[in-house]
């Protein structure tokens, strides 16, 4: 199985923390040059400190706010001049807050469809004619196990990701004949910060202990435990691979189980 990603470049979103910093750590340690995406530059420098450099790599990064669509878009059109072709893009933005969709204000979703549907978009379309040139592309989305299971208390999360999945599946028929693959990685309850946050407000909201909350996430896991980051990064890492080449539009739960349908 060929797993190599020796001189290929990846552009990995949100790569700070969490699970786009596994995917990055990853794809480095497969033998990708990662360009690093996030908000913050000292957390930048520090975690492309990080990355293997074993295989020849060499590793960059682009401070971006994805609240600000345009500026991104000006930031990305300078990047490519220097760093195209990007064989592989990884979306991933943190989540809209928790609450039900009830009481969700129209600016929350506006918000959330910028930080996701088109901050995703224009980083496509950026990466896209490189990946064409080198008949050579993957898009990977990390979204939710919403897109086929809406949450509860997650209203505008499971919305937009709707929209995310459905964009995705669109551009992976359009792509195809491209040898451009664009999938979707659906990550379930995850060892992450956001994790922590949504069990600490549902927590607050309940005047339930910490404890009694998470009794009753784990129970509706087949496996029985969160995921750690690093096996969501498996998975998008796999499909970064050209062992990967024929599986196309796509979503592929890593939820140990959680989603109760096919």
């Amino acid at each position: 199985m060929n797993l190599d990603l020796k001189n290929k470049k990846a552009l990995v979103c949100g790569s700070t923390q969490g699970i786009g910093k596994a995917v990055a750590i990853e794809l480095a340690n497969m033998g990708a040059s990662v360009t690093l995406v996030a908000r913050n530059e000292q957390s930048l420098k520090q975690t492309k400190s990080e990355l293997s450099t074993d295989l020849g790599q060499t590793h960059s990064y682009l401070c971006a706010d994805f609240s600000q669509p345009d500026k991104l878009k000006e930031l990305l059109d300078a990047f490519m001049q220097r760093y195209s072709p990007i064989h592989i893009l990884v979306n991933n933005t943190g989540g809209p807050a928790s609450g039900p969709i009830v009481n969700a204000k129209p600016e929350e979703f506006l918000l959330a469809f910028n930080n996701h549907l088109i901050c995703n978009h224009i980083l496509a379309q950026a990466c896209i004619e490189g990946m064409k040139n080198a008949s050579y592309g993957r898009i990977i989305n990390i979204i939710s196990t919403s897109v086929k299971q809406p949450l509860p208390n997650l209203g505008v999360s499971n919305t937009i990701r709707a929209a995310v999945a459905n964009w995705s599946k669109t551009l992976a028929n359009e792509l195809g004949k491209f040898n451009i693959t664009v999938n979707n990685v659906l990550p379930g309850a995850t060892n992450t910060q956001r994790l922590a946050t949504i069990i600490e407000n549902k927590a607050a909201k309940t005047s339930t202990e910490i404890n009694a909350v998470k009794k009753e996430m784990l129970h509706e896991i087949p496996m029985g435990r969160f995921a750690e980051a690093a096996e969501i990064a498996n998975a998008v890492a796999f499909l970064a691979s050209p062992a990967a080449s024929y599986i196309n539009g796509i979503n592929i739960p890593v939820d140990g189980g959680r989603t109760g349908n096919l």
